[in-house]
C-alpha cells in the first residue's frame, strides 16, 4: 500500500482511497453529528452552493460558517462547533455543510475512487475500513496547515504501518500549539472570554481521539456530495 500526503492545494490529482482530513473542527462536527443521528450530511464547496442547496432542500440545517467561537454566519444556523452540535438531537436530519477548507478539499477531490472525511475522532476507524479494502493507494489530504492536520495523517500513517504511535504525545503537541495560538488571539482582542471557553470545548472534542468507530463516506449522488456514516 502506498500512502501519500499531500495539501488542499494539490488535492484535484489524488486518485484511489482518499481522505481528506479537517480535525479543527469540520470534520469533528460531522462525526458528532452524524454519532447524533444525522441522516446524511450534503457537502457545499462554496457559501453560494451552501445557500443554493438550501433553497432546494429548506429543511435541512445549514451548517460550517461563522464567526471563531460566536455566532453563525448570516443565512446559516449553526456555526462550525463539535461541542454545540453533540448537545443536539439530530435523528434523522439532513444537514448542509460549508466550511473554509474540509468541504473544498471534498469538492476538489474529483479523482479519488473512494472518498472519505477524517479527523482524530474517527481515525482509526477508517484506518480499520482501509485495511479492509486493502487499496493500492492511499493519499492523505491535510486540508489546513496546522500541526492538527499533519499530526492526524501522521497517525493514521502509522496505524496503517502497524506501527504504534505515541498518541498522548501527539495530543499534548496539538493542544499547547492551540492554546499558544488561542492565547495570542485573545491578547490582540480577538477572542472574548466566552468565545475561548466555547472554543476550549470545541478542543476537547476533537481531540477525543477514536471515540467513534464509523467512517464518513462521501459519495456523489446526482450531481450532489452526500456524506454518510459507514460501519468501519
Amino acid at each position: 500500500m502506498q500512502i501519500d500526503c499531500i495539501s488542499l492545494e494539490t488535492c484535484a490529482s489524488a486518485s484511489g482511497s482518499v481522505v481528506v482530513i479537517d480535525v479543527w473542527r469540520s470534520f469533528t462536527t460531522t462525526a458528532y453529528a452524524l454519532a447524533a443521528g444525522a441522516h446524511n450530511i450534503l457537502i457545499a464547496a462554496s457559501v453560494e452552493e451552501a445557500l443554493a442547496l438550501r433553497s432546494r432542500f429548506p429543511q435541512a440545517a445549514l451548517m460550517g460558517m461563522g464567526e471563531l467561537g460566536g455566532e453563525p454566519a448570516r443565512g446559516f444556523d449553526y456555526g462550525n462547533s463539535p461541542a454545540e452540535v453533540r448537545e443536539c438531537d439530530w435523528r434523522g436530519r439532513r444537514i448542509i455543510l460549508c466550511t473554509p477548507n474540509g468541504t473544498a478539499g471534498l469538492a476538489r477531490s474529483v479523482h479519488a475512487r473512494t472518498l472519505m472525511a477524517g479527523s482524530l475522532v474517527c481515525a482509526r476507524a477508517t484506518v480499520d475500513f482501509l485495511r479492509r479494502q486493502a487499496p493500492e493507494q492511499v493519499t492523505l489530504v491535510c486540508t489546513e496547515d496546522g500541526v492538527a492536520d499533519q499530526a492526524c495523517a501522521a497517525y493514521m500513517t502509522a496505524l496503517l504501518r502497524k506501527e504504534h504511535p505515541q498518541t498522548d504525545a501527539m495530543l499534548g503537541t496539538i493542544r499547547a500549539a492551540w492554546l499558544e495560538h488561542g492565547h495570542a488571539l485573545r491578547t490582540r482582542g480577538v477572542l472574548t472570554q466566552a468565545q475561548w471557553e466555547r472554543l476550549g470545548a470545541d478542543l476537547n472534542c476533537c481531540l477525543d481521539l477514536d471515540r467513534f468507530d464509523f467512517v464518513m463516506q462521501v459519495e456523489r449522488r446526482d450531481g450532489l456530495l452526500v456524506m454518510k456514516a459507514r460501519p468501519a
